[in-house]
């Protein structure tokens, strides 16, 4: 079998490290807020190239967090890619504000900035730019008039720690950025964990203070905030892994370009595209078929290859917000996209071998009959 990730490579090499952390923690009884977040947290401001990270109890946490920072609220408006997995949206409603979906380019399926331009009203409060699959999305494209209008932007960059666009590392893009450090991420935890990355010193106060119970000092409220920290032995972990998150990243980008040789001119298959001045960390390597996707994964996954599906419903077709007003139709490449994406295994340690059966099994499942 070859797995869509394989988790079990990147704990042999910081097992011993994890370990002796554990053992730091559980001696200590160091268990909230302890001094590996705060570690944690200064290292990964600096990887990312920002002021302040503050660490939450997970990606989706860290969106709504970064939402109400900057001071998204009821009746607001919240625009984002119909082309992201449903945390993103629902960060927005978590807040009380209304996702607003919008197509992405059918390129590399990141958000259309005009598309978001077409989107903008008077009750827009925010943009989330979605970073995909591992590459960073277009914001220098974005509509010059959100500063006018006093619009934020967010980014979410759950998906692609260590990537840039034009230079610039993902997580330092916008007011705020929020990511996860979900276990299958390039940077993943051992369970759920998340962080804001911001600039804005004011900002990350909010976030700090929205996380733990609106509290600065113990019994002090001074909002009405909640409970969302990161947990300190998973910030043992995401310390060891940071250390090792560029090398592992650099893995993935020569797996990457290995598939390119691999898959290319295999008829009825697209490629992923990177637009210029990106340089992804490949979360995920996805790829458009022409075919029956379903019955192109099934065949795959009979023949051992674990493939994956990211995403295959848009967000506006999913019921949970279907009442938010869009319907079949309405956002054509979403649709035509999810209908025909396919991710293949790619993680730090697979083997070119292994990547040979992932393209041959593949070339059989989108022949004809059974092949």
């Amino acid at each position: 079998m070859i797995p869509l990730v394989d988790l079990s490579l990147q704990h042999q090499q910081i097992a011993e490290e994890v370990t002796e952390g554990f053992a730091d923690v559980l001696t200590t009884g160091d268990f909230v807020g302890g001094k590996a977040v705060a570690a944690f947290e200064q290292e990964y401001a600096q990887f990312v190239g920002v002021r302040d990270c503050v660490g939450v109890g997970n990606g989706t946490d860290a969106l709504e967090m970064a939402l109400r920072a900057v001071g998204v609220a009821p009746g607001d408006e919240v625009v984002l890619p119909a082309n992201t997995f449903i945390a993103t949206a629902e960060a927005v409603v978590r807040a009380g504000a209304r996702p607003v979906l919008v197509d992405v380019d059918d390129a590399a399926l990141l958000v259309d900035p005009d598309a978001v331009e077409a989107a903008l009203t008077e009750r827009t409060r925010a943009v989330i730019p979605v970073d995909l699959y591992g590459q960073v999305a277009p914001f220098d494209r974005l509509p010059a008039s959100l500063a006018e209008r006093g619009v934020a932007v967010i980014e979410d960059a759950a998906q692609s720690q260590g990537a840039s666009r034009n230079g610039r590392c993902a997580g330092s893009f916008g007011a705020a950025a929020g990511t996860s450090f979900y276990p299958g991420k390039n940077l993943g935890a051992y369970g759920d964990g998340g962080a804001v990355t911001t600039d804005d010193e004011e900002l990350a106060t909010r976030v700090r203070l929205l996380g733990a119970h609106g509290s600065a000092a113990k019994y002090e409220h001074t909002h009405v905030g909640f409970n969302s920290r990161l947990d300190t032995l998973q910030a043992v972990v995401l310390r060891a892994k940071l250390r090792q998150l560029r090398r592992w990243n650099a893995e993935r980008r020569e797996a990457a370009a290995y598939y390119g040789q691999l898959l290319d001119g295999i008829p009825g298959l697209r490629l992923p595209v990177v637009l210029p001045g990106n340089e992804p960390v490949w979360h995920l390597y996805v790829v458009r078929v022409h075919a029956q996707r379903d019955e192109v994964v099934r065949r795959m996954r009979e023949q051992g290859v674990g493939a994956g599906v990211h995403y295959p419903v848009p967000l506006h077709l999913t019921p949970a917000m279907a009442h938010f007003g869009h319907g079949p139709g309405s956002l054509p490449v979403s649709e035509r996209a999810a209908a025909g994406l396919v991710s293949l295994p790619i993680y730090p340690g697979i083997t070119q071998s292994q990547q040979e059966r992932v393209a041959q099994v593949l070339r059989e499942a989108l022949g004809p009959g059974d092949a």
